[in-house]
Order: structure tokens, then C-alpha cells, then sequence
């Protein structure tokens, strides 16, 4: 994994109706199509703004519709591998 991915973190998350957005805490911003995430693209707009950062930004959870996203391997271009 190169190492500007492992050393990725969130500092803030918002959405558009297609997108996940992503602050960096290194300044980047990285938008991440929604059908990556067949949880978050079903979700209301307000389950979606329910998420806890982790790991100091390094992961993402949404205990109320059971995800769970690596921003590292967001960088990596990975999506859900979990079948909905």
C-alpha cells in the first residue's frame, strides 16, 4: 500500500446526492461515487451525516446502517465487498 494512503485520514465527510466527499486532514478532498457503497447509497441524507471517525480519521462507521470504510483503501480505488 503506498504510503500516502496509509497515512490518510478524514477530517470531515459530507455528501451530494451522487457523492461522498472527503476532507483529508492533509488538505485533500477525494470524491467517492455513491453505488460503491450500495448501504450508504440506499441511506436517508441523515443516516448518512451519522458517522463516527476512527482510528483518528483512518476509518469511518455508521453503526445505524451497519457500515464500515477504510479511507486508506478508499484511496485505493476499493468499494463495498460485502453483498446488500
Amino acid at each position: 500500500m503506498p504510503t500516502l494512503a496509509l497515512e490518510a485520514s478524514a477530517a470531515k465527510i459530507w455528501f451530494d446526492n451522487e457523492q461522498m466527499w472527503l476532507l483529508l486532514n492533509d488538505g485533500r478532498q477525494l470524491a467517492v461515487p455513491l453505488p460503491y457503497f450500495p448501504r450508504l447509497l440506499k441511506a436517508t441524507p441523515a443516516a448518512r451525516m451519522k458517522y463516527e471517525l476512527s482510528g483518528g480519521g483512518t476509518g469511518i462507521h455508521w453503526d445505524e446502517i451497519d457500515e464500515d470504510i477504510s479511507v486508506p483503501h478508499l484511496l485505493m480505488g476499493h468499494g463495498d465487498v460485502t453483498k446488500v
